[in-house]
């Protein structure tokens, strides 16, 4: 006792410690029995109504104690009360105080009233008296309230929680079920003042099996046991009070079984092994015969089912009985799988699951995955565990740790055949993996890769981390196809060269893509060709034409107005198709008529269409292009022209899907912005011309779109070094020098009054609700909507549903700004992305006399509109929808380009502006960007600049990327 005294002293803290004395003196602890070796004392606290038990081991060699409060304490105040008192006691010579003596306990009292039960509570004094319990045992612990001095049990408090202020008289059917659950660890409960037992399991319904002439009758009764039914939604079944079941059987079975079922000898199996464990797990059964199947002498044993899952196994154990089984436990319950029903020997079984847990940590019936490194290392457990019990299948002996991997690169003519072979110290061969398997391996972090014929290898990272990449651009690309696309050839010639191994063939041919193009052969221009090339341009003919030689497609991305029409009529072969955006289809004719003029052209244009087989070259609109997609797609092309090309950006559309579609030999995609929101839209333009040279599409997400979007170092170079043989693209700053300069300058107007209160309104109205909405990963659909109307209302007040007003602060600079620029002699562009924005803008340039034209989807006369601007007597003006005019137009009488809306693409902007500024042109652009101040505008104007990024992260130097994203939004509407 002294050992476990000083272990509890030195362990408690001190202020537990005094807290402790301060019970011992007051009387707080009693004995609750003793056997020598083990003392039980409660130890009551002040302000509660629960004694704590606190248990002391009085061995010298065992000091421990323990208590049932819930304190994180090695000590608590009641261990150390209970040990100050003890020691005290067999110091004096003195017994503690009993626990029993002279205290009031609470007493549980049900009465019988009107087919039902009334319940109270009652304080029991020694000697019998009984005083009913009116309020809750906490308000008289605490003090709250006056009454009897008593000692409540953890139980007694649980059920004083329970019925709160309802703790009396008539209790529903819920709250009865809920308290017989809670008296079930306590005794002193009584019914008409006779002892009561309580029981929380339901009461029901019960299956029964009797004889039935050669086979058997099952059936469902109520259960004997009940002697007395009452309406609170219990029973007393002698004297034990229980709830009523809800019964588990579906009505079909009920109605079924009541009158019973009757099963016959050829139905025995049936009974036993199906019908009765199945009603055996939802109601009890009383089995009424001796006639069932035998009873077997069955040991218990733990069967594993391994199980082959691709490159994973899964174990399922089971506790079985009988090798073969003729029996298996689920869920607690045996179920027969023959005709004889082992005895149970539940002792064993728990021993077998304890020794299943240790050693395999499995559960039975529940499968458990295995795969890699953690797969190995199970088998070997599997192995070691083969003497404890048996194992079906074997898919877990593929799972050993193998050689690690030799990388061996060998090249065809333009091909290449990877192989890792798993190899060992003396040479031998072991197995191989799947060239894919290792580079899904490798990327998910994994250490282990499976050889095709078993085993797991080692990866080799190092190699793998020099050389892994341009691997997994070789396999994508080969995907789905017999031999690599002539078009990845440069991404193998470079792995070669890094690996030292020989090139491929048919490499030699297209070496100098991979060098500065300006060794490529000259080219051969068409005869009929009426205009001299700029050296640039005489470039870009050679490179195309090398391109066509080799069979691969080419984009040419050159900066707006540097000449791709040019460039690409120099190297048509017939038939040709050059598909283009309506606004220039008649731009093209014009162009082909004026450099080639030998071609027969078909413009493929209007309801009377109709395809000429004599033509060199059709030329056609990507809407047509979409809806006449079964005309164009019969006929082999030897050439296939997209301009604009970014109208394919979109991988999902019909129009891309077409031009996928169309036989070409050569391909050719002009664009000046062949990225604008997404890489995706890049991969799109290069599936057309070169497909496979980037993998799948979801491919290239996960190894280009995502990882440049999150900054991947040397990602963005790698996607720039393959592309680069196939894309070409040069800035007017850099082989135009000859170009007048170009101005951009932001003309910032200043919203009147009425037109601020109006733009705040809708602010204030869709800021709040819509930014926590995109917070919390709702539809940006209404953020776009809010975007919308923020503009809108930046511009003119006329264009919100329901506003009316006759100018715009922004609409009067801008005839200002036109008609002083008309008045020194220069042309005007004033583009606008809403048509009806435009609208209001006619009637207040009419008003101040300046003439001007307009061209947008509903013009007609698309080619007269432009040939009347470009006249030098022509009007001075010209209004353009964004979608109609804003690119492949020469609009170069134009030297005042005015963007009345922002919008957050640069490149759709940059587009507009270079219909002025590009060859041809001879006087300085000036571009004139107009924003309301104060409004979402300028918060457009510094989203532009991130935007650029995404265009330089793939055809210049940049690492990272970025379109209009959910965060975006959000920055834009705050």
């Amino acid at each position: 006792m002294q050992a476990l005294f000083e272990a509890i002293r030195e362990a408690c803290s001190r202020a537990t410690w005094s807290r402790a004395v301060e019970l011992v003196r007051a009387g707080a602890v009693v004995g609750d029995g003793t056997d020598g070796e083990v003392a039980i004392l409660r130890v009551s606290t002040a302000g509660t109504a629960v004694s704590r038990t606190v248990t002391l081991y009085l061995e010298e060699e065992d000091e421990d104690w323990s208590c049932d409060c819930s304190t994180h304490e090695e000590v608590c105040v009641h261990v150390a009360a209970a040990a100050i008192a003890l020691r005290r006691a067999r110091q004096s010579g003195e017994e503690l105080p009993k626990a029993s003596a002279s205290v009031a306990r609470v007493h549980y009292l049900f009465t019988r009233a009107e087919g039902g039960l009334l319940f109270e509570r009652a304080i029991a004094f020694e000697g019998g008296r009984r005083e009913t319990l009116t309020s809750t045992l906490s308000a008289i612990s605490s003090g709250r309230l006056k009454g009897p001095a008593f000692v409540a049990s953890a139980a007694d408090v649980a059920v004083d929680l329970l019925l709160g202020l309802n703790g009396r008289g008539w209790l529903p059917r819920e709250l009865m079920a809920k308290l017989i659950g809670a008296l079930t660890d306590l005794s002193d409960l009584f019914l008409d003042g006779a002892p009561l037992k309580v029981s929380s399991d339901p009461v029901g319904v019960v299956g029964r099996l009797e004889d039935q002439g050669t086979g058997f009758r099952l059936s469902v009764v109520q259960d004997q046991s009940i002697t007395e039914v009452f309406s609170n939604g219990c029973v007393l079944c002698g004297d034990t009070l229980r709830p009523v079941g809800e019964s588990k059987l579906s009505a079909r079975e009920l109605q079924e079984l009541r009158p019973g079922r009757y099963f016959g000898p050829g139905q025995v199996i049936e009974l036993v092994t199906e019908v009765l464990p199945s009603l055996q797990e939802r109601i009890p059964v009383e089995i009424r015969t001796r006639k069932l199947p035998r009873t077997s002498d069955a040991r218990p044993r733990v069967q594993l089912e391994v199980s082959q899952e691709g490159d994973a196994f899964s174990v399922l154990p089971t506790l079985v009985y009988g090798d073969p089984p003729v029996a298996r436990v689920d869920s607690g319950r045996l179920v027969a799988l023959a005709n004889a029903v082992p005895v149970r020997d539940e002792l064993a079984e728990e021993r077998l699951l304890r020794q299943l847990q240790s050693d395999l940590g499995l559960l039975p019936g529940r499968r458990e995955g295995f795969r890699g490194e953690e797969g190995v290392a199970f088998a070997r457990k599997l192995e070691a565990w083969k003497g404890r019990g048996s194992i079906a299948g074997d898919a877990h002996e593929k799972f050993f740790l193998a050689p690690g991997l030799t990388p061996r690169l060998e090249t065809r003519d333009s091909d290449f055949a990877l192989s890792f072979d798993s190899v060992t110290d003396d040479g031998k061969r072991v197995g191989r993996a799947d060239p894919s398997a290792v580079l899904r391996a490798w990327r998910s972090g994994a250490s282990l890769v499976p050889l095709l014929d078993g085993g797991w290898a080692p990866l080799p990272r190092d190699w793998l981390a020099r050389f892994g990449e341009r691997i997994a651009d070789l396999l994508a690309a080969k995907e789905g196809r017999e031999e690599l696309p002539a078009s990845a050839l440069p991404d193998l010639a470079r792995l070669c060269e890094q690996l030292e191994r020989p090139m491929p063939p048919r490499f030699a041919e297209l070496r100098p893509l991979l060098e500065d193009f300006t060794g490529l052969p000259a080219a051969q221009l068409p005869a009929d060709l009426r205009v001299s090339l700029r050296a640039y341009q005489e470039t870009g003919v050679r490179w195309l034409g090398f391109l066509k030689k080799a069979r691969l497609g080419a984009l040419l991305a050159d900066d707006m107005g540097l000449g791709k029409t040019l460039q690409a009529l120099c190297v048509l072969e017939k038939p040709a198709l050059v598909v283009a955006p309506t606004s220039v289809v008649h731009n093209w004719a014009a162009e082909a008529a004026r450099f080639r003029p030998d071609l027969k052209v078909c413009l493929y244009h209007g309801p009377q269409r109709t395809l000429d087989p004599e033509a060199d070259l059709t030329i056609t609109s990507y809407a047509l292009l979409r809806l006449d997609a079964e005309a164009l797609q019969p006929v082999r092309w030897a050439t296939m022209v997209l301009d604009e090309a970014q109208a394919i950006k979109n991988p999902d559309s019909q129009v891309a899907r077409a031009a996928y579609r169309l036989d070409a030999s050569f391909r050719v995609a002009l664009t000046g912005t062949p990225v604008e929101n997404r890489l995706e839209e890049l991969w799109s333009q290069i599936h057309f011309l070169n497909p496979g040279l980037l993998g799948g599409r979801q491919d290239f997400q996960e190894r280009y779109g995502k990882a440049i979007a999150d900054g991947e170092p040397g990602a963005a170079a790698r996607l720039r070094e393959r592309i680069r043989p196939f894309l070409l693209r040069r800035l007017k700053r850099e082989v135009a020098p000859e170009l007048p300069p170009r101005t951009e300058v932001v003309l910032r107007c200043e919203l009147s009054d009425e037109e601020r209160s109006l733009y705040q309104a809708i602010h204030a109205a869709t800021r709040d609700e819509v930014v926590a909405k995109l917070r919390e990963g709702g539809n940006v659909l209404a953020a776009l909507e809010a975007l919308l109307r923020l503009r809108q209302a930046s511009c003119h007040a006329a264009l919100i549903p329901g506003q009316k007003a006759e100018s715009s602060s922004k609409v009067q600079l801008l005839v200002e700004s036109v008609a002083q620029a008309a008045a020194e002699g220069h042309k005007s562009l004033v583009f606008s992305q809403w048509t009806s924005l435009l609208d209001l803008i006619e009637p207040e340039l009419k008003a101040a006399g300046v003439d001007f034209v307009r061209l947008d989807g509903s013009t007609r006369d698309r080619g007269e509109v432009v040939r009347s601007f470009q006249d030098e007597s022509g009007p001075p003006a010209m209004l353009i929808s964004l979608k109609a005019g804003g690119a492949g137009l020469n609009l170069t009488a134009a030297d005042h380009v005015f963007l009345v809306d922002p919008w957050w693409n640069p490149a759709v902007e940059d587009q507009a502006a270079d219909r002025a500024h590009r060859i041809g042109q001879d006087k300085p652009v000036i571009v004139h960007r107009l924003v309301a101040m104060g409004t979402v505008e300028e918060r457009i104007l510094a989203l532009q600049q991130s935007k650029r990024e995404l265009a330089e992260a793939a055809l210049s130097g940049a690492d990272k990327a970025g379109a209009l994203t959910r965060d975006d939004l959000v920055a834009l509407l705050e």
